[in-house]
């Protein structure tokens, strides 16, 4: 799928409902369907990645309902063997934290993924499994999906996370709901911290001190009924998109604001955006505003590399924003992500050179030099749905069309992206 995008006839006006969670969503899915009784997920995200989790928990005999608005689990304490291979999908994150559940249970089942999946290393969530006792494998190089894992008999471990990352905290973590003792986790800098958050509410037995993380196994979870708030990552693109379109006041309702996800505000705010936050509240055990984005214009600033691990998923709609400022933006530390769904600093310093920014790409990141205007030109979004997302929002600012191949891969995260964008664009 292709999509034609010419700039913004207009300011961007009103407001949006901040689509819900992703991560939030997944993990709400993965707890239910591993603890005992009937658990409500109200406002979930029904994307492709997370109903692949759903299908996921299906295949291990977990009943999921779906109704308007919510999603019902109906969990029994246990899984099945699944009689065929798990289809993650696209969704890592389904995979990694799907590896950790499945290495507590005592049965064999193989995790698969589609093309864009089955490049993505698994090596750093298999070495601390296997430390755990997991017999966890990798078709490929003992690195690439499929993974085949015989569960069962998991001692507690404490283990110092070399890079940063929640999908391997996380899956880590629910691993060792199954071992013996209790695991610790220690990271260097604090990745997003929802399973820590959530994990509690379900009756698990996890206590966070700065850095470390430590999980009492044993305990059984029970059922719960929660509503998802709304996804910062999404947020993003319309904060962005409202800061660099003159004349424009957008207001993006119910968007989540935990402190481990919102780097970008903070580099937003270095640069100059008037970005202003009302109306806060507390949704699941989450932080939740209205985000209230007036345009404004932007200045190049260094990005400092701790905020890095709390913008991760912002990063390329972070590089439109620094295209359009005056000035040099600078920003390194981002090695994890040539590891995602594409590479994304090739994946996103290709497409801006193509619509006349100058860039320099090093390999933890990039230097970009903004200028006061965009050339439209013919993106490929790598199958990358945040890639696509990201150019569809410089495409507000380009001259002449811009068309942005691939474009189907925002359904992974954001169905109907592309309609709420031309809305409130007036288009």
């Amino acid at each position: 799928m292709r999509v034609e995008l010419r700039k913004a006839p207009g300011p961007l006006r009103g407001e949006v409902p901040a689509p819900p969670d992703k991560s939030i969503s997944h993990r709400a899915v993965m707890f239910s369907s591993i603890s005992k009784g009937k658990s409500i997920i109200r406002n979930p995200l029904m994307a492709e990645d997370t109903i692949s989790t759903m299908d996921a928990f299906r295949a291990l005999g977990v009943r999921i309902d779906e109704g308007e608005g919510f999603v019902s689990v109906e969990g029994t304490g246990s899984l099945n063997c699944p009689a065929d291979p798990i289809d993650c999908g696209n969704s890592g994150t389904t995979m990694r934290l799907l590896s950790g559940v499945l290495s507590g249970n005592p049965f064999t089942s193989v995790l698969k993924g589609d093309e864009s999946l089955s490049r993505r290393p698994m090596k750093r969530v298999m070495e601390p499994l296997r430390l755990m006792g997991a017999d966890i494998r990798a078709a490929r190089e003992d690195n690439f999906p499929p993974l085949t894992v015989n569960g069962g008999g998991l001692s507690a471990i404490t283990y110092e996370m070399p890079v940063a990352s929640a999908q391997v905290k996380s899956s880590l973590m629910l691993a060792a709901l199954y071992a013996d003792g209790e695991t610790v986790v220690v990271e260097k800098a604090r990745s997003r911290d929802h399973t820590e958050r959530m994990l509690p509410a379900y009756g698990a037995g996890v206590n966070v001190d700065g850095l470390k993380v430590t999980v009492k196994g044993g305990m059984p979870l029970r059922a719960l009924d929660m509503e998802v708030p709304g996804d910062f990552s999404s947020a993003a693109f319309f904060a962005v998109a409202a800061t660099i379109t003159g004349g424009s006041e957008l207001v993006i309702r119910n968007t989540g604001l935990n402190p481990t996800r919102t780097g970008l505000l903070s580099v937003l705010e270095a640069m100059g955006a008037d970005i202003r936050i009302e109306n806060r509240r507390e949704v699941s055990g989450e932080p939740v505003g209205d985000l209230v984005c007036r345009s404004a214009r932007l200045r190049g600033v260094d990005v400092d590399p701790a905020l890095v691990p709390s913008l991760i998923d912002e990063f390329p709609v972070l590089c439109i924003a620094a295209a359009l400022a005056e000035g040099v933006t600078n920003i390194r530390g981002a090695r994890e992500l040539r590891l995602k769904e594409s590479d994304r600093i090739t994946g996103v310093a290709l497409p801006l050179r193509a619509m006349g920014v100058e860039v320099e790409e090093f390999p933890d990141g990039m230097s970009i030099q903004g200028r006061q205007w965009l050339e439209g030109a013919t993106i490929d979004s790598l199958g990358d749905h945040r890639i696509a997302m990201s150019f569809a929002v410089a495409s507000l600012v380009a001259s002449g069309e811009t068309v942005i191949r691939g474009a189907d891969a925002v359904n992974v995260s954001f169905p109907g992206f592309f309609n709420i964008l031309r809305r409130v664009c007036g288009g």
